[in-house]
């Protein structure tokens, strides 16, 4: 699959952006509740880490085949499939940071729902909205939007990984693109670096999900 996919403006509804699920289904669906969200009109894009700490990680881990829900993935997704593919270690490591809902459940049928919803989950997605340009990650954009589309290896671990620009506080501007919403590093309220919208509220702590409109990003 392309390593972003783009998407046109939404000409029947509107579009939403919400923060790290970590398996908090309620929650989100608490969050759509209250915007009126419309599942045939409305599309509700995501900054990854569906799964992990929350008890209803496989239900968030099957809204990507929902046809209005647009994830990226995130660093959990990730190491559940390292575990998945590996274990050992990689197991171990998964457990550690939250994949312990896991053991719960049917493994077989996990590893079957996380690989077939990786299908849906680029590593990053871009959406018009209001005649410009939004870009979802789920950690760090690179300086320049354009590199996504090239990204390699490290490229690609600082778009699920990094944390290197919020712990500078680094206001750097992303060239090519007119803002980007990303998650995983945790914040009292969402807060811009340049033109970088941090949104993880930690909804697996503090049982606060952040669920914006996306012209919001733009206003």
């Amino acid at each position: 699959m392309s390593l972003i996919q783009k998407h046109g403006k939404n000409i029947a509804g509107r579009d939403f952006i919400v923060g790290d699920l970590h398996g908090q289904y309620d929650l989100l669906i608490e969050a759509m509740a209250r915007v009126d969200f419309d599942k045939i009109k409305d599309r509700l894009f995501c900054v990854g880490d569906l799964i992990d700490r929350g008890a209803d990680s496989l239900k968030c881990l099957s809204l990507p085949f929902e046809p209005w829900f647009f994830g990226v993935r995130g660093n959990h997704e990730m190491l559940a499939l390292e575990a998945l593919e590996r274990s050992g270690n990689a197991e171990s490591l998964w457990m550690i940071n939250g994949g312990t809902w896991a053991s719960k459940e049917n493994r077989t049928e996990v590893r079957q729902i996380l690989f077939e919803a990786l299908t849906y989950l680029p590593y990053a997605r871009q959406v018009e909205v209001m005649g410009q340009q939004v870009g979802i990650v789920h950690a760090e954009p690179p300086t320049d939007w354009s590199m996504i589309e090239d990204a390699g290896p490290a490229e690609k671990e600082q778009i699920v990984w990094g944390r290197s620009r919020i712990k500078r506080m680094d206001k750097t501007p992303v060239t090519g693109i007119d803002a980007v919403v990303v998650g995983h590093t945790i914040i009292k309220q969402p807060t811009w670096l340049g033109n970088v919208f941090y949104i993880d509220t930690g909804a697996f702590q503090t049982g606060r999900l952040t669920l914006i409109n996306a012209r919001e990003v733009l206003a």
